[in-house]
């Protein structure tokens, strides 16, 4: 039961302390084991309820018919009474009540339709499943190859049988491509297909197919859906079991997204006899098997094992599994004692008890268990009794499960079967087909196959021409801008040599203005000192005259007037 947010499985016979499985641990996946009648179905409920009391749905199969009673509560009596003084269940939130459960058959009979199609569960499972020898799975895999090629659907078991015989019929159209495949072999296929048709296998092959998010499902409580798969017949033919069983954990595997490691599974799923999945099972498919459960604890999903001991399963699934319940085991030949001594080894040791001696010691409803703390490590191995599930103990009337199925809201989507159009209704129309209709059939298809190799070759022209006029239009826009470079640096060089020009002629223009300016200025000496000359030299005269009265008078002082006249302008003015 669920207790301060974990799953409370057992009461510690030593200390009466809880022990319980950590939410974040129990996608770890896990192992119930133990000899008949011991208590394993109990704890299996007991799991079964805690996980979906948490949200977690489950899915289960009941071979025996005892774990349909998760639908109805459970009834009070005076040994219950007992069990719940002793476990201390009194204020806990222990109450007997029923589960939100959905019930699947294979069958159909005693539970929705649990269907897939032949493509859906692959070649590989479908060779277990038939009994092929390693050739004869090699051309089921052909098969299923060219019916891909071809679009041929595969649904049911009457498309495997029809594309067996086609392909028989049509072997050396094939062999060329794919290999020979004898017409013994792919006979001897067909046998097995028909075989299993007989068994009733051919019930579970068809649509609509099961869709894996319908066991995720949660009531409106928040409580998730216990999925109870009723494998009472079936179980029967364990090849058939335990191979649909595994096709659902590979589906699981296969659609899921990767989770990390979330706080709780997003589902848990109970293999019950376990044993049956490994007994006789090929290398690829051990391989697989090993894959899956390796892989998918970081999808959130976690696998519980039910079997009667732990060397049922091999070594390298075992070493994957971190919860551990382990009912009594009883030793009565050397390969039992050998069986309990290994699983009282694969435990942690408490030095409390000896686990081996107490392994073979409990009573039914006991159990050693051993559970992953916070950090991911097993617990040291611990004893006590297992907790009394809430739900009922045991069968359930025939009219109650019919009510539950008929008022379940998947009943509708699963209840009537679908027969598509595929590889069965296609080869018979093929082969049914005149002459005169296949030739009709086979000149529409060449009609059809000449418009389309028209349409493409109209496309492919439409192409080119786009190509070209994309290529003309770049050609264009490169030489139009090779056009405005050029013109861009010619107007560049004419600006530059207008310049250039202009600077000459500034720089004459000036050369010219000096020029000027010099004769100008030397024609003024030039004037300046004549006009000065004779000014000085009548100043001169007038002056000698004045002076001296007479002619050499004035001769004296015109020189002397001239020659300073001058000599005061080219002091003025320069030379």
């Amino acid at each position: 039961m669920r207790f301060e947010d974990k799953l409370w499985v057992l009461k510690d016979a030593d200390d009466g302390s809880r022990v319980s499985i950590l939410p974040k641990m129990a996608n770890r996946h896990g192992l119930i084991a133990g000899a008949t009648g011991t208590g394993k179905t109990v704890s299996l409920k007991v799991l079964a309820e805690s996980f979906s009391e948490m949200g977690v749905p489950v899915f289960l199969s009941d071979v025996k018919g005892d774990l349909a009673g998760c639908c109805e509560a459970g009834a009070d009596s005076e040994d219950m009474r007992k069990r719940i003084d002793y476990f201390g269940l009194e204020g806990t939130g222990f109450q007997f009540r029923s589960f939100p459960v959905q019930f699947f058959d294979l069958s159909g009979e005693r539970g929705l339709p649990l269907r897939t199609t032949v493509s859906e569960m692959g070649p590989v499972l479908l060779s277990r499943l038939l009994q092929l020898s390693d050739l004869q799975a090699d051309i089921l895999s052909i098969v299923f190859r060219i019916a891909d090629e071809e679009k041929l659907l595969l649904l049911d078991s009457k498309d495997l049988r029809s594309m067996l015989q086609y392909i028989g019929e049509n072997a050396a159209q094939y062999s060329g491509e794919y290999g020979n495949m004898s017409k013994p072999s792919l006979n001897a296929i067909l046998r097995a297909v028909v075989a299993l048709e007989n068994a009733g296998g051919d019930r579970f092959f068809g649509e609509p197919a099961i869709d894996i998010r319908d066991f995720f499902r949660t009531d409106s409580d928040g409580r998730g859906f216990i999925t109870i798969l009723d494998a009472a017949r079936i179980v029967q033919d364990p090849r058939l079991y335990s191979t649909f069983m595994l096709y659902l954990l590979s589906e699981l595997f296969e659609a899921l997204p990767e989770a990390g490691d979330p706080e709780k599974p997003k589902l848990v799923f109970f293999f019950d006899e376990a044993h049956l999945l490994f007994d006789n099972a090929p290398k690829a498919l051990l391989e697989k098997i090993e894959q899956v459960v390796r892989l998918i604890r970081s999808k959130g999903i976690g696998i519980y094992f039910i079997s009667q001991s732990p060397s049922d399963l091999p070594d390298s699934v075992l070493s994957q599994l971190g919860n551990k319940i382990q009912h009594a085991l009883r030793a009565y030949t050397p390969a039992e004692e050998k069986k309990l001594k290994s699983a009282a080894q694969s435990f942690r040791k408490n030095p409390a008890f000896d686990t081996e001696k107490l392994l073979s010691e409990l009573g039914t409803g006991e159990a050693l268990v051993s559970f992953l703390d916070q950090e991911g490590r097993p617990e040291p191995v611990r004893r006590g009794k297992i907790l009394p599930p809430e739900s009922r103990m045991g069968p359930i009337e025939d009219s109650v499960r019919e009510t539950k199925i008929k008022t379940s809201s998947l009943y509708s989507k699963y209840d009537e079967s679908i027969d598509r159009d595929s590889a069965y209704e296609f080869l018979k129309r093929k082969t049914e087909l005149s002459e005169e209709e296949l030739r009709k059939a086979l000149e529409r298809s060449a009609a059809e196959k000449e418009e389309a190799e028209r349409r493409a070759a109209e496309e492919k022209a439409a192409a080119k021409e786009r190509a070209e006029a994309e290529k003309l239009s770049k050609r264009q826009q490169a030489e139009a801008e090779r056009l405005a470079l050029r013109e861009e640096k010619e107007r560049e060089r004419a600006e530059a040599k207008a310049a250039k020009e202009k600077e000459k002629a500034e720089a004459r223009a000036e050369k010219e203005k000096a020029k000027a300016e010099k004769e100008k200025s030397a024609i003024f000496k030039r004037v300046g000192k004549s006009t000065a000359g004779a000014i000085g030299r009548e100043l001169g005269n007038s002056v000698g005259k004045s002076l001296l009265g007479n002619s050499v008078g004035r001769r004296i002082g015109g020189n002397v007037g001239s020659a300073l006249g001058r000599g005061i302008l080219e002091t003025l003015f320069g030379k």
